[in-house]
């Protein structure tokens, strides 16, 4: 049996996928959610809400990543980073998946990634579980309802949680498998319920269509003012940097909280919803991300709950700490209608450095913005994984390395060349430690930083006086209005000064050691970046 909205010339039939049981096209959310209890694949939650977990898989598998070596992307896929499947193995992985699903039911979504019609692409997401369907449904871009009767699909994405791969004939890894073929323009996930999988498989494949058309694709947020999208801003960073918090300025339009593209008119959002870790999650903080998590068919992802009361607990971390939760992003109050917005004129990069060296903020050039792109630093800290004792750095490059199939320096250019053409400002926020590494030191004031931020976005910052850094030569500002004086330079902060000099040395000397395997593939100023 079949129903719902879909283009009678596009069912799964005509892409010769055939013998499933129910397939339920484009259902919208009230109907996804009566899917998923009659499934008994979660809870129905407060205001709505549905609470799933994930079994478990509480967060990605990116050594499970796998990419089709074809002639048509052997020379272009960063191979030192995905793990490589071959075309033989794809194959018998499809068909034994597919055989998998035979009798079974699956509900289709068909969606938009990209909310600039000239760079956007149709997939059709195909999923076992209803919730997923939900899940990816305010995560991608829902096409208006007319648009579903000639919809057809550039890639199609088939999701089954429920299958296991056979590491021997397929040639991947494990039992859980992603797996993208661009030739046959489809993805395949298996052996996994995390849900971040669907958006984070788009996510990849824009990151490796978008540069042939000259488009950057950003792992970043990004805002603009209040009623000026010409005034458009960009936050990239790792987990734990602050990106999402910083972002999420009530004075500011919210583009979008995790995935965008530069192109040559601007900034877009590929996304048209948020997934927010709920950790921890503060009602005064953040009121609007908070909201969500009581309204209807928000996906409640891995939080501890009250089964009396439905009461979510923000603090039970017992399940996982990546607890989060999926909304569209007309839940939050101030997103964009349209979720453009104009070239940047400020592009943030966040770190958390826990060894208290990095200033607050320092302004960069365009090859120093490369520079720390490329290297895409943070650091874990001690306590967060076992073994940990001291500060250890965290190099992803490009802030998103699992999602890149191109070789970094291709990002890098991009974003240098669109930063030199456009006027962008850079800045390197430091949201981590100050006075010391983390166990000696306190945390980066968050007061101060969204001061520095908003003198950074207002253009003020521009206009007070400049040092230039010791350790990375980069500029940073001597005094700015309501910070204090003393944070803006580290070394002064710390006790010991010379053990700040040490620290530094040690911290420079992890960069360059990262920066070693991109030095064949630069340009001579970033080389120079490099070098302080």
């Amino acid at each position: 049996m079949t129903s719902g909205r879909v283009n009678p010339q596009f069912r799964l039939e005509d892409q010769g996928i055939t013998g499933l049981g129910n397939v339920y096209y484009n259902l919208i959310e009230p109907a996804l959610i009566e899917q998923a209890l009659k499934n008994g694949e979660g809870t129905l939650g407060n205001g709505g809400a549905l609470l799933v977990t994930t079994g478990k898989f509480t967060g990605r598998s990116p050594k499970d990543k796998h990419v089709v070596r074809t002639d048509s992307v052997a020379d272009t896929i960063w191979w030192d980073n995905n793990a490589e499947m071959s075309p033989e193995g794809f194959d018998a992985l499809y068909d034994d998946m597919l055989a998998h699903m035979q009798g079974g039911t699956c509900y289709v979504q068909d969606l938009t990634g990209g909310a600039d019609p000239a760079h956007a692409i149709n997939v059709r997401m195909v999923t076992e579980l209803a919730w997923h369907g939900l899940f990816i449904r305010h995560l991608l871009r829902r096409p208006d309802r007319d648009a579903l009767d000639s919809f057809t699909a550039d890639f199609t994405v088939i999701n089954c949680p429920s299958f296991q791969a056979d590491p021997a004939k397929h040639g991947c890894r494990s039992e859980t498998v992603i797996a993208m073929n661009f030739d046959r323009r489809i993805i395949l996930i298996g052996g996994t319920e995390y849900a971040g999988e669907n958006k984070k498989s788009v996510f990849t494949l824009l990151n490796y269509l978008l540069p042939e058309k000259g488009v950057m694709p950003m792992h970043c947020s990004a805002n603009h003012a209040d009623g000026n999208p010409v005034d458009t801003a960009v936050f990239f960073g790792l987990s734990g940097t602050g990106k999402t918090t910083l972002s999420a300025d009530p004075a500011r339009t919210l583009i979008g909280d995790d995935e965008h593209g530069w192109s040559e008119r601007g900034t877009f959002n590929f996304e048209g919803g948020c997934y927010a870790k709920t950790i921890n999650l503060n009602p005064e903080a953040e009121p609007e991300i908070y909201a969500t998590t009581s309204k209807f068919g928000t996906v409640i992802e891995n939080m501890v709950f009250d089964p009396e009361t439905l009461e979510l607990d923000f603090d039970d971390d017992s399940l996982t700490a990546n607890m989060r939760c999926a909304y569209p992003l007309e839940y939050i109050s101030n997103a964009s209608g349209t979720a453009l917005g104009g070239h940047p004129k400020n592009v943030i990069m966040l770190t958390c450095d826990a060894f208290g060296v990095l200033p607050p903020i320092a302004r960069l050039t365009p090859a120093q913005a490369m520079y720390h792109f490329l290297s895409g630093f943070t650091s874990k800290v001690a306590g967060t994984e076992r073994g940990v004792t001291e500060p250890e750095p965290t190099f992803s490059t490009c802030f998103g390395a699992p999602f890149m199939p191109r070789r970094p320096e291709v990002y890098g250019n991009l974003l240098r060349d669109k930063i030199a053409k456009h006027g962008a400002t850079c800045w390197l926020v430091n949201t981590g430690w100050t006075g010391g590494a983390y166990g000696t030191g306190s945390r980066m004031p968050i007061k101060a930083t969204r001061a520095l931020l908003t003198a950074a976005l207002n253009g003020s910052l521009n206009e007070v006086e400049f040092r230039k850094d010791d350790n990375f030569g980069f500029d940073v500002p001597v005094a700015v209005p309501g910070v204090a004086e003393v944070l803006l330079d580290p070394r002064r902060t710390w006790d010991d000064p010379e053990a700040y000099d040490r620290q530094a040395a040690k911290l420079v000397q992890m960069f360059a050691d990262n920066f070693e395997q991109y030095v064949p593939y630069i340009d001579d100023d970033v080389k120079a970046a490099a070098l302080g």
